[in-house]
Order: structure tokens, then C-alpha cells, then sequence
């Protein structure tokens, strides 16, 4: 049995103008279906991550239903709450939960369902009668613990491990953004690695074009990193390195751009150190397009996370980004993200919190010129050949295909 034109109903709380790598992974999935002759119809929140900010043509309504094009968007309530704490994070969860089930007379007859939102994912999925896909873009029972918001013993992790392997039994499929998720999600949660299939976030290349970067000798080499200012990440690493910079006498600067949790933080520390090398904006971009302009004025670009204790598991969607945009990246971490960045032999991997060997990292890039641009063409070439949303949205169809294939066989 073949599918052409599947209909396809995704479902995910955070979709643009939301910022962060969840909305990043639904557009990108969204614009990668749609590029594969499928008709998608989107649910999503209102726009609210990560201020709160309601726009006020979603207030005082239940849902709002919108166009892309050919595609319906259906927008559901969410609260005015700022994405920080625990608590307001498990809320904002559960009002999504909730509202966009009232999204249902809008949906029409649909083939599959990605569901970015489990609860209403699986819902949608019983009363259509269709399979769905459980998308998983983090391991957040598994962060807690790591970033020291939770024992991983307490009775409460328990109860949400017992919870979320509900959850999994549940998908026909499941997708995680990373192949370091697999064994977890087979191991801990009792998935069968045949319904476990890895589809990256992707990139849109043609927001994120390569360009050439000419630095004259009077600018200083520029590493910018550009994203939600979330407790993942280490910037005091980058603070340190600055200061090693600036006592080397070597013109870099760093600019951190972005907003989040850790804002106030990070810009109170900045005040003390009183460093003339480290730039923090929060200024608001309102589009992908302007992210990748912002990002393409780099000599390099950088993934500050945090040391973690263990290898990181996972893939940050701006790895993509960064490659399409052909400049080398400086990779912080341990486990996938450096190993991905190894493998595609598209930047430098650096140990996480260790600013010595990152203000070295800088002193290779600026004493090497041509290995960096080969690093910047190595990461695009990588992306254009294996992680465009085109290749995520064939990898998707041909899931939806194969599970739509097996219910028929039933």
C-alpha cells in the first residue's frame, strides 16, 4: 500500500514566534512535511516562551485558528507565565494539556499524528483512530538530577518515571532528536529499539545560508553565541576565558545574545568582572532570519554548556544552525554534542568549564584562518547532505508511512 498526500496533525506546545529548540524542532518538522507533499495541520499554544508575553489578539479567547499558507494552525490557550522554576514549567505543561484539546471540531480527517505533546498526542490519537509518533527532544527526568534541581532518588522521580514509561508504551513510534536518547528510552523506559528512530531537528538552509566572513585586521575576532540563557549552560566559562584573552592582549570579543532564567544573573556578573571583551544583549529578534544574520556577523560560533559529570546525551538545534551558517564552532561539551561536531569535523571540541583550553581554542581559530574556514565549509556541506528539513520531513513521512502501512496489515 503507498501514501502520497498524507495528512498529517502535529501537535507541539512551543511553535514560532516561541523561541527555543522545541519550536525550532516543530517548524522545521512542519516545513520538512510540507516540502514532502503532506498537508499538515498544526496545534500549538498561544505565542508565550520563554516571557509570558501574550500577544494581545490571543487574549480573552479559547483558541484562535490561523494560516501558513495552506496550513491551519490552531492556536489554544496558555497562560501568561514566564518559562522558569519547576512549578511554572509543569503548569504551563498542563494547560497545554488541557486546552489544546479543544482544538478537536477544527480537525478534520487526518493519517498520523506527531505528538510533541504526549497527553494530547495520544488523545488525538484514540479518537481518530490513527498511530501517533512521541517526539522526544530532551531527557527531562534524566536532566533534573544532572543540573541539580532533583535527587534522582526522591519519590517524586519515581512516580514520573513510572508515569512517563506509561507514556512510551503508548506511541506506535517514538522519536527522539538524538541517538544518545536510545539506550535510555530502551533501557530505562522498556521501548523496543525497533520503535525507537532517531530524526535530528534539522536546519532550514535557506534561512541559514553560508557566507563569506572577511575580518579586517583592525576587528576584533568575534564568537557569538546566540540562544535561551537557561541553567544548561556555563557562561562563567566564558567569563574566565575573556579574562585570559584580555591579559594575552589578543582582540576577541564575545557576545552572548539572548534571554531566559539566567539574564539578571549573568548580567549582575558581568557588572562585577567589568569585562570590556564580553557583550551581553537581550535585545528581541522576532525571527529565525534574524537570528541567522545576527549569527552569520561571527568568526566563530560557540556551545557553552555546562560539565555535566557525564557525557550530554543530547543535540542542541543551534549545532545545525551554526553549521549551516559555514563558521567553525567551539563545542563545550562532552558526549553527542562533541562527538557530532568530531564526526563532522566541523569545529573544535573543548572540555566543559575548563576557560584555559577554550581561550586556547580561539587562539587556533585566529592563528589559523584556513583551517577555520574549513571547518565552517565541512559543517555546511554536512548539513546540506544529511539534516535539511527536506531530508527530516522524507525521514518523518517515511515513519508515518511504515506505521500507517502495519495498521493496515491489522
Amino acid at each position: 500500500m503507498r501514501f502520497c498526500h498524507l495528512k498529517i496533525l502535529l501537535i507541539s506546545q512551543y511553535f514560532p514566534p516561541d523561541l527555543g529548540g522545541v519550536a525550532t524542532r516543530a517548524s522545521n518538522l512542519f516545513k520538512g512535511l510540507v516540502a514532502n507533499d503532506c498537508h499538515v495541520t498544526v496545534i500549538t499554544g498561544f505565542p508565550h516562551y520563554p516571557y509570558g508575553n501574550i500577544p494581545k489578539e490571543y487574549r480573552w479567547v479559547p483558541v484562535k485558528v490561523e494560516w501558513i499558507g495552506k496550513t491551519k494552525v490552531i492556536r489554544s490557550f496558555m497562560p501568561p507565565l514566564k518559562s522558569e522554576g519547576l512549578l511554572k514549567r509543569l503548569l504551563l505543561i498542563g494547560f497545554f494539556a488541557i486546552s489544546s484539546l479543544f482544538a478537536l471540531p477544527w480537525i478534520g480527517k487526518i493519517d498520523a499524528v506527531w505528538g510533541g505533546s504526549w497527553v494530547p498526542g495520544i488523545f488525538y490519537n484514540k479518537v481518530k483512530g490513527v498511530p501517533v509518533v512521541l517526539d522526544v527532544c530532551d531527557l527531562t527526568l534524566e536532566d533534573l538530577p544532572m543540573l541539580k534541581m532533583a535527587d534522582e532518588n526522591s519519590l517524586l522521580l519515581q512516580i514520573a518515571t513510572f508515569i512517563y514509561r506509561f507514556f512510551y508504551s503508548k506511541g506506535n513510534a517514538i522519536a527522539p532528536i538524538s541517538p544518545g536518547y536510545v539506550k535510555t528510552i530502551n533501557r530505562k523506559y522498556g521501548v523496543n529499539e525497533s520503535k525507537i528512530d532517531v530524526i535530528q531537528v534539522g536546519v532550514d538552509a535557506t534561512v541559514f545560508k553560508a557566507g563569506e566572513k572577511n575580518r579586517l585586521e583592525s576587528e576584533p575576532f568575534k564568537i557569538i553565541y546566540a540562544g535561551v540563557l537557561g541553567v544548561g549552560y556555563d557562561f562563567e566559562q566564558i567569563f574566565e576565558a575573556a579574562k585570559i584573552l584580555d591579559e594575552k592582549k589578543l582582540s576577541a570579543v564575545f557576545i552572548i545574545h539572548g534571554n531566559g532564567e539566567c539574564l539578571v544573573s549573568i548580567r549582575n556578573r558581568l557588572k562585577g568582572l567589568n569585562l570590556i571583551n564580553v557583550v551581553l544583549s537581550d535585545r528581541m529578534l522576532g525571527s529565525r532570519k534574524e537570528v541567522a544574520d545576527l549569527l552569520s556577523s561571527a568568526d566563530a560560533l560557540i556551545l557553552p554548556l555546562k560539565d555535566y559529570g557525564e557525557p550530554y546525551p543530547g543535540i542542541p538545534s543551534k549545532l545545525y544552525e551554526y553549521q549551516a551558517l559555514g563558521r567553525p564552532i567551539i563545542c563545550c561539551a562532552e558526549g553527542e554534542p562533541a562527538k557530532y561536531i568530531s564526526e563532522s569535523n566541523s569545529g573544535l571540541v573543548v572540555e566543559p568549564g575548563n576557560p584555559k583550553l577554550l581561550a586556547e581554542a580561539i587562539f587556533y581559530l585566529i592563528a589559523n584562518p584556513k583551517k577555520s574556514r574549513e571547518m565552517g565549509i565541512n559543517g555546511r556541506n554536512y548539513v546540506e547532505r544529511e539534516v535539511t528539513i527536506t531530508a527530516i520531513g522524507q525521514k518523518a513521512k517515511q515513519l508515518f508511512t511504515q506505521l500507517m502501512e502495519e495498521q493496515g496489515d491489522k
